[in-house]
């Protein structure tokens, strides 16, 4: 079971694409928009990525920070980032493997991939709105610009 509104968001430190250190800490006095995905280069992921990027202007405008994790290693995040022109950070829950996607209850066992879960933790660190999609089903993206303006 997912992490739910008003719970308080697990702490995690995971490297990027550039193998650098995002923690959730370290972004704590704004609010995040955390968007687990299944796998880099897959199309319903692309789709959904390659959408937040066109419209992420609706974020940052409102001060939120975007960051996307997936299980996938730091090499493919990388260049899944460039091929796709992606200006937030992408961030490898390869090793302990879904650990954080665990932490957050969108992680597929049987599958070794996080399932497609969102959240918007707010500058507290409380969880502000919480969705989980099926793995194959595109998240409709505009409960989370609603989601932004209620904050």
């Amino acid at each position: 079971m997912s992490i739910s509104v008003g719970d308080t968001a697990p702490e995690f430190s995971l490297p990027d694409q550039d193998k650098q250190v995002v923690s959730l800490a370290e972004l704590r006095g704004a609010p995040v928009l955390v968007v687990f995905y299944p796998f880099a280069f897959s199309g319903t992921c692309t789709g959904e990525l390659c959408q937040l990027r066109d419209e992420l202007a609706t974020y940052t405008d409102a001060g939120v920070r975007v960051v996307a994790i997936s299980t996938d290693p730091t090499f493919s995040l990388k260049a899944f980032r460039e091929k796709e022109g992606l200006q937030f950070p992408l961030v490898s829950d390869f090793w302990p493997h879904g650990a954080t996607a665990q932490a957050y209850g969108v992680f597929n066992d049987k599958a070794g991939m996080a399932l497609r879960g969102t959240f918007l933790i707010d500058a507290e660190g409380k969880v502000a709105f919480a969705e989980v999609s099926s793995p194959g089903d595109a998240r409709a993206q505009s409960g989370w610009k609603d989601a932004v303006g209620q904050l």
